[in-house]
């Protein structure tokens, strides 16, 4: 494996560190370990998402970056009479790239190893065979023996189960592999905005928020919101990298290595034509690449921001990342760097005048 940089070791123990939502802590401790040393004040709100505060200007603008600290994994439901667990999705999964999967079972006596069943394809009747196995008819074979065995290892129901992924740089050094990058990867853009703005004079307040939640409903972005109450709020977190086999630009447009993707539309929220048209325009000037994108089928944290109290301006900075909602996505560090640059070159040039001028534009 290629040696790590201190980048790297960041991005390597956030997409390491577990946690599905509702069970953020793990990932919560990390981010602040590397967000501590560059905030005024770090505080949470009452669901759990880690608010780091950044003053440039007293009284300035409030400018909110959100990453989120949960990913897609499962919960255990039941553990049947021969040790098997039955387990719950949280959030988004495909079932085709669930089977023979290793995960980890996080306990309150510690880590458990387990992998995803099925009933073998042998004993399958030919048409059984060509369907796609059903979420509902997976389970969790831990090795146990008995209910009591696995009750013995301190598996109980509402245990979280957290996909096994180990960080990896590929041959390519730009291309990193991991679990986890939605959305581990906004927290890091998230880091980095707040570490690139030390010692730099800025006309605003900064927040970097890791929020709880968003997989099953963009939640803790919105309590966030409410505590910070920005002028401007910016969800930074993955997008669809359309550069794969079988993919037509029709259905996806973006390419990983070519700039972070500014979201036009999704499910969640019509992108704020103010904000998302300056940070083009500092985009051009400073020739930071970025692709527009537009995601019919999903949504942010930008969602929950743009709603709460009444109304903040808000758009969506998303990184091309392949394999999303799996054990192992894949995305491009030149990406990750400009999504950092562009955030804090738009940051420094948002004094309050701008803030106004974009808000009512």
């Amino acid at each position: 494996m290629a040696k790590l940089d201190e980048t790297l070791t960041m991005l390597k123990d956030l997409t390491d560190a577990k946690g599905i939502p509702g069970n953020e802590r793990e990932v919560r401790d990390v981010m602040k370990k590397y967000i501590e040393p560059f905030a005024d004040e770090i505080t949470t709100d009452g669901l759990g998402s880690l608010i780091a505060k950044k003053v440039g200007k007293e009284g300035g603008p409030k400018i909110m970056v959100a990453g989120h600290l949960d990913e897609v994994g499962f919960m255990v439901t039941k553990i049947d009479d021969k040790g098997f667990l039955r387990f719950q999705p949280v959030g988004g999964w495909w079932g085709q790239v669930m089977l023979a999967q290793r995960v980890t079972i996080v306990t309150r006596k510690g880590d458990v190893t387990g992998v995803i069943g099925s009933k073998p394809p042998h004993i399958l009747s030919p048409e059984a065979r060509k369907k796609p196995v059903e979420i509902k008819d997976m389970f969790i074979d831990i090795g146990a023996a008995s209910q009591e065995e696995a009750e013995g290892w301190g598996v109980r129901p509402g245990d979280m189960v957290v996909p096994y992924f180990e960080f990896t740089v590929m041959n390519n050094e730009k291309m990193l592999l991991a679990k986890a990058w939605d959305n581990r990867i906004g927290c890091a853009i998230a880091i980095d905005v707040l570490k690139q703005l030390e010692g730099v004079e800025h006309p605003n307040v900064v927040y970097g928020v890791g929020a709880v939640q968003e997989e099953v409903g963009l939640r803790g972005a919105k309590t966030a919101t409410y505590k910070i109450e920005p002028d401007i709020g910016f969800a930074v977190d993955v997008g669809i990298a359309g550069d794969t086999p079988g993919i037509s630009e029709k259905e996806a447009m973006s390419k990983m290595g070519k700039g972070p993707q500014i979201v036009v539309y999704d499910a969640s929220m019509v992108s704020h034509k103010g904000l998302r048209d300056f940070v083009t325009d500092v985009a051009d000037e400073l020739n930071i690449p970025y692709q527009f994108e537009s995601i019919p089928g999903g949504g942010t944290d930008a969602g929950s921001i743009h709603l709460t109290h009444n109304g903040v301006p808000a758009l969506a900075i998303t990184i091309a990342t392949r394999y999303i909602h799996s054990h192992a996505a894949m995305l491009h560090r030149d990406d990750f760097e400009n999504a950092v640059k562009l955030i804090v070159e738009v940051i420094k040039r948002l004094d309050r005048e701008t803030v106004d001028k974009i808000t009512f534009e």
